[in-house]
């Protein structure tokens, strides 16, 4: 099955986050934030992935719900 468009668009987001924060970890020795800005430009293509393989109609809302509130 081929990547949906939005999936191909969080993997390159989530990678350009990842080479955004190794240089600035590089250059400016900072730690904590971009430690935490991996993590959250991560987590979009996660929580994509486990909307995908949901196991119905009601996990899909209930993903799609939890993903607005936070």
């Amino acid at each position: 099955m081929p990547d949906s468009p939005l999936l191909t668009k969080s993997k390159l987001f989530a990678l350009n986050i990842i080479k955004i924060c190794n240089d600035v970890k590089k250059e400016k020795h900072e730690s904590i934030l971009t430690t935490q800005l991996v993590r959250s430009g991560t987590s979009i293509g996660a929580n994509i992935r486990e909307a995908q393989y949901a196991h119905g109609k009601a996990d899909i809302i209930t993903i799609i719900l939890f993903l607005m509130i936070v």
